[in-house]
């Protein structure tokens, strides 16, 4: 049985999970093995139960037991068993067993698959919904020494065990069925993922993709397709490129935030960064050794001028990670729905840098019209936090600057101003660089595309020198020639 999907451009037909199964067990050349950890073998019923399995699962196991499951995989550093460092050993371990046990002479053209998951349903109590980690290293080409993998983080929405269990096998037979059918359309399989789910059942929050068929894949711009997708709010990916998971660099770490286009980031965008960290390490509260830094681009600035432009995406990217940050792309258009969402992982205080069009924005009402509560509730939950913001001033016309002194807010809102004010919410940045004041993205990015010299002066060092080697941000080559 097949669905009909209505897509934007055409008509797709959705394969039924059955059909799905079938597929890939009456595919003589698949092969391998299903180890599930935490909500039973939900993943490998399917494929027993489309029949015609018998030439393509070699093993179905589930070491629920933590003691037979440390027997057979080891023991993790933190001893905890729903991670990815798990998963990753599941997954080679049984390559590896796999490779022992079935010789390539017999079977000159068995392309080997090991899928594995691990996770954690949600508890009696209902207070915690559950996650885990889900993933499959297998080959396209049995002449390839090297495998491909895909893995990926959910999180759980159901509110009862055994509807998650199904949710979780129905994401396992898409992944399976998307790796050996898609990969070489890695956004569909993406997309594919949720057939016949819905994202009221489960998040993915975080995916990388790795080996001879993803090559040219860029695990940055396939985090962005989560959040494009509604697949989750927000991603994160380190310096390396690669996609991780919020939870773990968040974990109750005190957290400082600078939010922006960064397109391209400039040295005004450094200079709140460096200044806003060297008053948040002094407060009381803030371990240095337990402090992240996180950069925010939200889809509202990706989206500035229309539709998202993925390469311009990526070379903001880039320099970021260039510069050593972590990078979180959020749907958080309003400030305290991305302190709410830092508070699932840490109590912790934390820090927002900002400039004043920023705070001024926060203190504008029409923000929160959807709110019952409206800016009083939104404000109930951005300063109920341990939260402090950091203010960089902005040079006037006329020479004078604009602090958290003498910035102008709605009438309405002055004494909800004063207030935090009062309180020490709000505090200004005084040792800044006066010379980076009149340094505008803006400004940079037009000059860049206009082909104009002197934007250089206004970045961070090594930063121009990337944009013109990339060609970011429609760099012309050129300039390189005519620079070196």
């Amino acid at each position: 049985m097949e669905i009909t999907l209505k897509g934007d451009k055409d008509i797709e037909s959705i394969p039924s999970l059955k059909d799905k199964a079938l597929r890939i067990n009456l595919n003589e050349n698949i092969y391998g093995t299903f180890s599930e950890i935490g909500a039973g073998q939900e993943t490998v019923r399917q494929f027993f139960r489309a029949g015609g399995g018998s030439g393509t699962i070699a093993k179905a196991m589930s070491a629920y037991d933590k003691d037979f499951s440390d027997a057979i995989y080891g023991i993790e550093d933190d001893k905890r068993y729903v991670t990815e460092a798990r998963l990753r050993k599941m997954l080679d371990h049984e390559i590896n067993l796999i490779e022992q046990r079935i010789t390539r002479d017999k079977h000159p053209h068995k392309m080997f698959f090991s899928y594995a998951n691990t996770v954690a349903t949600i508890d009696f109590a209902k207070k915690y919904k559950g996650h885990g980690w889900v993933g499959i290293k297998y080959q396209v080409d049995a002449s390839q020494d090297e495998y491909n993998e895909i893995v990926l983080h959910i999180r759980f929405k159901e509110n009862d065990a055994r509807l998650q269990q199904e949710t979780l096998g129905k994401l396992g037979t898409n992944l399976i069925y998307g790796a050996f059918y898609k990969y070489n359309q890695p956004r569909k399989l993406l997309r594919y993922l949720y057939d016949h789910l819905d994202k009221d059942q489960l998040e993915i929050d975080t995916i990388n993709f790795s080996g001879p068929v993803f090559k040219d894949v860029d695990n940055r711009l396939m985090s962005l397709q989560l959040v494009k997708n509604g697949m989750t709010d927000a991603v994160m990916f380190a310096p390396d490129g690669n996609n991780v998971l919020p939870a773990r660099v968040l974990y109750k770490r005190n957290i400082l935030t600078l939010r922006g286009s960064f397109r391209p980031v400039t040295k005004v965008n450094m200079d709140m960064y460096k200044k806003s960290l060297d008053m948040f390490l002094k407060e009381n509260k803030v371990d240095e050794d337990k402090t992240q830094v996180i950069f925010e681009i939200t889809l509202s600035n990706l989206r500035a001028e229309g539709e998202i432009d993925e390469q311009d995406f990526m070379d903001r990217a880039k320099l970021l990670c260039s510069l050593g940050q972590t990078v979180l792309i959020s749907n958080f258009q309003e400030y305290y729905k991305l302190v709410e969402y830092f508070s699932q992982y840490s109590k912790a205080r934390m820090g927002l840098a900002m400039g004043v069009n920023n705070l001024v924005d926060i203190f504008d009402e029409k923000y929160y019209r959807h709110l019952s509560g409206g800016i009083l509730e939104a404000f109930g939950k951005l300063f109920f936090k341990d939260l402090r913001v950091y203010l960089y001033p902005m040079e006037n016309e006329d020479g004078t600057l604009t602090t958290s002194d003498n910035l102008k807010v709605h009438p309405r809102m002055k004494e909800l101003y004063k207030f935090f004010k009062y309180n020490g919410k709000v505090v200004d940045i005084t040792d800044y660089d006066p010379s980076t004041l009149t340094i505008f993205s803006r400004k940079v990015l037009s000059m860049i595309n206009k082909g104009e010299d002197g934007w250089q002066k206004m970045l961070p060092e090594g930063v121009s020198k990337l944009i013109m080697e990339k060609s970011l941000f429609g760099c012309e080559t050129e300039e390189v020639t005519n620079r070196s």
